[in-house]
């Protein structure tokens, strides 16, 4: 079983690791403010004691409306905003473990409506089953002045909606890795404490420990560099 695991598991590319727990982009809008990941999930990874969270891909789920700029955010599929898709909505929000409202910057309107596609989406999980991000996108098509008025109602929204606000661009990349790796980080260390809390600390080793990777002194030092590897989409 360990062998046929190991060819499994691809090599992690260097862009895919965490060396610290990834920093919130703004304190007025934030999930959490820790700096450094759980102490109980840095002693599992050190340990290669990850079980099966260490091979497990998240759910994340991108909504928002037309035009947006979801696709060039993940240059994945969505539910595009559309009411043709709306059939199949249900099955897409059911057990999303990260979701992400997305409102274009330059549209004020957009942002208003992030409340919607959000309660659709949360009507199909359980309360308090998911991290919620708010995200402005077309970061570049505004001016400074402009986005700081936005992100002013934007983050008043993001409190309202118990969500973390981001703002980007798809377009320079700006946030874009700093946001995703945020969004991996949150998702595989809720993703450990659950399944160190029902195996009460007593994981199977798999693997050589190359997908998920901690680095640093001991797990109880909060000065330890920790260093995670995500393979995440």
């Amino acid at each position: 079983m360990k062998s046929s695991l190991m060819h499994l598991i691809p090599p992690v590319s260097r862009d895919r690791i965490i060396s610290h727990f990834p920093k919130w982009y703004t304190p007025e809008a934030c999930l959490q403010f820790k700096d450094h990941f759980h102490a109980l999930v840095r002693s599992a990874c050190q340990q290669r004691n990850t079980g099966t969270v260490g091979l497990k891909i998240s759910k994340v789920v991108v909504v928002g409306d037309l035009y947006v700029g979801k696709t060039s955010l993940i240059n994945r599929w969505d539910t595009a905003g559309q009411e043709k898709f709306k059939c199949i909505a249900s099955a897409y929000y059911r057990g999303a473990e990260v979701i992400i409202t997305v409102f274009d910057l330059a549209d004020i309107q957009t942002l208003e409506h992030t409340k919607q596609w959000l309660e659709d989406a949360l009507r199909e999980n359980e309360p308090g089953s998911s991290f919620i991000f708010l995200v402005g996108t077309k970061k570049d098509l505004v001016s400074g002045a402009a986005c700081e008025r936005t992100e002013l109602d934007a983050i008043r929204f993001a409190n309202e909606m118990q969500a973390e606000y981001w703002s980007v661009s798809a377009k320079t990349g700006e946030n874009v890795k700093e946001f995703f790796s945020r969004v991996a980080a949150l998702a595989f260390e809720q993703s450990m404490l659950k399944e160190l809390e029902k195996s009460n600390g007593r994981m199977a080793q798999i693997g050589a420990g190359n997908l998920i990777k901690i680095e640093g002194n001991s797990p109880e030092t909060p000065e330890s560099n920790s260093q995670a590897s995500l393979n995440c989409c």
